[in-house]
């Protein structure tokens, strides 16, 4: 390359827009390489090295760092490619911070806007859950309460539907929220012990957990359409398909003498009707799986008067 065709550093500097110092950090860290260097030991740079410095420019004005630019100009025969895989990464880290910065906004808000007398226990509250707050905790939970028997596949299914997802854009009743469901989990000893299962999930009672789930789990989505409406649990396909869950885990058959016993059986946990409370608040509208059995199972007992009065009459 021509002499005359080359620039000192300054005057790439210059050409650029940017400072000597700026131009000494770039080729330092080997991102702007020099062309040539002076009789005097003087870096020397080529045109070519305005249009990387450019490039380099660009890069870090959308604030990648210089590691990842370095990232990007190794490979750039496939620039489009080397970008986009950073341009990626970058886009998930910064929705992440973004996540962070309105889910501290929302509980900022929820201490700010409560009385005095309430913040020493919201701050114990928020002082539990991380930012933004992590799931592992209600997914610890049911898969300890789920029972061991279950298929993994059915188990798999059943706690996704039932972790809570923090909302994209959060309001301080969320973050409350998902606090008191952080404390409430912390509070419950040992959810897989038996003394916190349900009767079916005891071994001795024989019930086929993998059929009686999968039944469970059809009513639900039987009766979603009704607890959508605002109706009053009531016969029909979903309860029906809710017994019948129960009785063919037992290899029995849907009976009114049945329907009456299953009625008594099923008492409901406080923990876990808290629990789905609280994710009603974080999911919002969407009918749970807590919410359908509590349904499912008012609409049993609507039975229970006449079911009482066909099993009088019975010889």
């Amino acid at each position: 390359m021509l002499a005359d065709s080359m620039w000192s550093i300054g005057e790439l500097a210059e050409r650029a827009g940017v400072t000597v110092k700026t131009v000494r950090f770039y080729s330092d860290r080997g991102l702007l390489p020099e062309a040539a260097r002076s009789a005097g030991g003087h870096r020397r740079y080529g045109p070519e090295a305005l249009d990387r410095l450019r490039l380099i420019r660009s890069l870090r004005t959308l604030d990648l760092p210089v590691p990842d630019v370095g990232r990007v100009l190794e490979r750039e025969d496939a620039l489009g490619d080397a970008l986009e895989d950073v341009l990626a990464w970058q886009l998930r880290e910064l929705g992440t911070r973004l996540a962070a910065l309105r889910w501290r906004e929302a509980a900022l808000h929820l201490l700010r806007d409560c009385s005095p007398g309430e913040r020493p226990e919201r701050l114990r509250l928020l002082g539990s859950v991380t930012v933004p707050p992590s799931t592992a905790a209600p997914a610890r939970f049911w898969r300890s309460w789920l029972p061991a028997r279950l298929p993994a596949r059915l188990a798999s299914a059943i706690v996704e539907k039932s972790i809570p997802q923090p909302p994209d854009d959060p309001t301080p009743a969320h973050v409350l929220a998902f606090a008191r469901l952080h404390a409430l989990l912390a509070g419950i000893p040992h959810p897989g012990a038996d003394h916190c299962q349900p009767a079916q999930h005891r071994p001795e009672l024989g019930y086929d957990l993998g059929m009686l789930y999968d039944g469970l789990t059809e009513a639900a989505a039987l009766a979603a359409p009704a607890l959508r409406a605002g109706r009053s649990p009531h016969e029909g396909e979903a309860l029906d398909c809710f017994v019948a869950a129960h009785a063919r885990a037992r290899g029995l058959r849907d009976t009114p003498a049945f329907r009456h016993r299953l009625g008594h059986q099923l008492a409901a946990d406080p923990y876990i009707a808290r629990y789905w409370q609280l994710h009603a608040e974080l999911s919002g509208p969407e009918p749970n799986l807590g919410a359908a059995h509590d349904w499912l199972r008012a609409a049993l007992d609507t039975q229970a008067p006449r079911t009482v009065g066909r099993l009088r009459c019975c010889p």
